[in-house]
């Protein structure tokens, strides 16, 4: 386990120093004035002027080189300093730290929702493949797949918001107002886990030992509860670590769709403003929550599987 949080805490470290150098290099090969642009952001179009984007250049360093300015986000990095905003001033560290909660909320919301429908849906269509509820499954399965996860969020908007009425579209100040966001999340890591469980519970209701269990005397229930369902879910586990990438990718899209106020909102406003530190400390920490939901996940299987522990010990 040592040898394991030693290779992610060197990966995180990898992580860190990518993210931010390929963001800053991105932003550097983006057309146009960036000190305008950062000026317009602070004073908006109508009072921007050459005057005012000539100044926000010389305050801000800009006219610098760019490897000086690497050089100087990199020194400042080694030292767990991400910076100011360009455009509010605002330490990158606590506006990030303010944005990180409310896209935790919503990621785990996401996460506890999709598991919730597509572990039982799977398992139901692992114990009937091929039936009438399967292939409808599959159907709706393949379409939210294939569906931008904007998308989905755009139709539950319509359905839920301003055909029924039932749900709130923007806002973060009640419980319900996480509800459409979450939904679309899940209903897109749905898509594919379900199909995955679908698979595992297949194979493990009809393997030997589930077979043997059912010899023996134990009902469908208690051999399912005893034999299968962990087995089933471990694989699933992992599967969570593969998602995570759709996961993060996902937040950045829904936050902006629903104006929640997390760092994928925070990190759209910030590249339409040129805002380089935000972006790039933005870019950072999906980069280690990545690695963190890994890491867990690798924590999780190493617990709860007893076979992962015996080849360590082996």
């Amino acid at each position: 386990m040592i040898d394991l949080l030693l290779k992610r805490l060197l990966q995180a470290g990898f992580v860190a120093w990518a993210v931010g150098t390929i963001t800053f290099v991105m932003m550097k090969l983006l057309p146009g004035d960036m000190a305008y642009r950062i000026a317009a952001s602070r004073y908006g179009y109508d009072f921007v002027s050459q005057e005012a984007a000539q100044a926000v250049s010389v305050e801000l360093g800009l006219g610098r080189s760019a490897f000086e300015q690497y050089v100087a986000w990199l020194w400042e990095l080694l030292h767990l300093n991400l910076g100011h905003s360009l455009v509010s001033e605002e330490a990158v560290n606590e506006l990030l730290w303010h944005h990180l909660g409310y896209s935790l909320i919503l990621a785990i919301a996401a996460l506890a929702l999709s598991l919730f429908i597509a572990f039982p849906v799977g398992v139901y269509c692992g114990r009937y493949p091929g039936g009438r509820v399967d292939k409808m499954v599959l159907s709706l399965s393949v379409l939210l797949r294939s569906a931008p996860v904007f998308v989905v969020g755009l139709g539950l908007i319509i359905l839920f918001a301003l055909q029924l009425g039932w749900l709130p579209v923007l806002g973060f100040g009640r419980p319900e107002h996480v509800v459409l966001p979450s939904l679309a999340l899940a209903l897109t890591l749905t898509a594919l886990s379900n199909r995955m469980i679908k698979n595992e519970a297949y194979l493990v209701l009809r393997s030997a030992y589930y077979r043997f269990a059912r010899y023996k005397g134990l009902d469908e229930v208690r051999a399912y509860e005893r034999h299968a369902r962990l087995n089933i879910a471990l694989p699933l586990i992992a599967f969570i670590g593969v998602q995570a990438v759709g996961l993060i990718e996902g937040i950045v899209m829904i936050e902006s769709l629903f104006a929640w106020p997390g760092i994928g909102h925070a990190l759209s406003h910030a590249i339409f403003a040129r805002d380089i530190p935000v972006i790039q400390g933005a870019a950072l920490v999906m980069g280690l929550l990545f690695v963190a939901i890994n890491t867990a996940v690798d924590l999780a299987q190493y617990m709860l599987d007893p076979r992962i522990r015996q080849e360590k010990v082996v």
